[in-house]
């Protein structure tokens, strides 16, 4: 076992991949020589050369675009878009394009496209580099859509994202990118199935009172609430694949609590947490004491760096929701 941040976890999986798979290209804006903004990319262009991994222009739609085109030729493509903000140029070719491509083609031509995405805010950043545009990906049919939650599950999901022959929006919480964690290096992508499947839902603590749904950033801090509830015992589970959701997992978690509270950085309207509220109050209708409750962003633009520690859900307002839902 290795102590990494997540940074480090990610760059140790993409290596990995490389390794193991000479399609494997990295493709993005300053990945190269700079390796990345976060440097997430830091030493592959060295080792790999700059045949494999490339610095792309400032143009999300052609990189996009040029990653349909290497997938077309048996390759398996690996793109960083910089900042969540600056995918929306690209968004046309993701779910015009990558999302349907497959079906276009009656299968006979895979998008094996991993789409890596660094998301979210609580880095005291500018406009547009602190957002949470998932729902949008998480709703579009031929997209599969992973964030992680801490390194050693950021080192097998990048991995197994890469292998999956379907495209794969990969989100990483970048308020995470230096936490530290104990990391297994010497798993493969080969055996990775049988140690850890990416579009199950983890169960990171157990409990009994509620259930707390969560993903990506969220899950430190719903762990966080967790240890200091006092009189409330909360079973945290990391979703880590937003589609498919893993509601097998949820299901029988929320039948043992009979409650539950779901837990995003994303704006409240509109976001993944309505759709799971809608799911589980269909599928648990009976067992459940207590309306599915919400802990989300605003639906506001993100703010200000210097106010957004108000914006973002916190400790406080987690164990706030989960004791109303108590009170039932």
């Amino acid at each position: 076992m290795t102590n990494l941040t997540m940074v480090k976890a990610i760059n140790a999986g993409l290596r990995k991949a490389m390794e193991r798979d000479p399609k494997v290209l990295l493709f993005g804006e300053d990945i190269g020589r700079l390796g990345g903004v976060f440097r997430v990319t830091d030493g592959l262009q060295k080792d790999f050369g700059e045949h494999r991994v490339l610095d792309a222009p400032l143009a999300e739609s052609g990189i996009v675009g040029t990653a349909v085109g290497l997938a077309m030729r048996g390759y398996r493509p690996v793109l960083e878009i910089q900042f969540d903000g600056f995918v929306y140029p690209g968004f046309d070719q993701i779910v015009s394009q990558v999302a349907k491509f497959h079906r276009r083609m009656d299968g006979a031509v895979a998008m094996p496209i991993t789409i890596r995405i660094p998301y979210g805010g609580g880095i005291g950043a500018v406009e547009h580099h602190s957002e949470s545009p998932e729902a949008y990906f998480a709703h579009t049919a031929g997209l599969r859509v992973l964030t992680p939650s801490d390194p050693q599950s950021a080192y097998l999901t990048i991995q197994q994202a890469i292998t999956c022959n379907d495209p794969v929006i990969y989100f990483e919480p970048k308020r995470r990118y230096w936490d530290k964690g104990e990391v297994d290096e010497s798993q493969s992508a080969l055996d990775l199935g049988a140690v850890a499947d990416p579009w199950r839902a983890r169960i990171v603590k157990a409990g009994s009172d509620v259930t707390v749904a969560c993903y990506g950033p969220m899950v430190r801090t719903c762990l966080e609430a967790a240890a200091v509830a006092t009189n409330i015992s909360l079973e945290v589970v990391d979703l880590q694949a937003l589609s498919p959701i893993d509601y097998e997992t949820l299901v029988a978690s929320v039948q043992r609590t009979s409650r539950l509270v779901v837990v995003h950085e994303a704006a409240l309207s509109g976001g993944v947490g309505a759709e799971i509220a809608a799911r589980i109050g269909e599928k648990c209708f009976y067992e459940l004491e207590a309306p599915v409750t919400r802990v989300a962003g605003f639906d506001v633009p993100y703010p200000a760096s210097r106010i957004e520690e108000h914006f973002l859900p916190d400790l406080d307002r987690v164990l706030d929701a989960a004791e109303r839902v108590m009170r039932y």
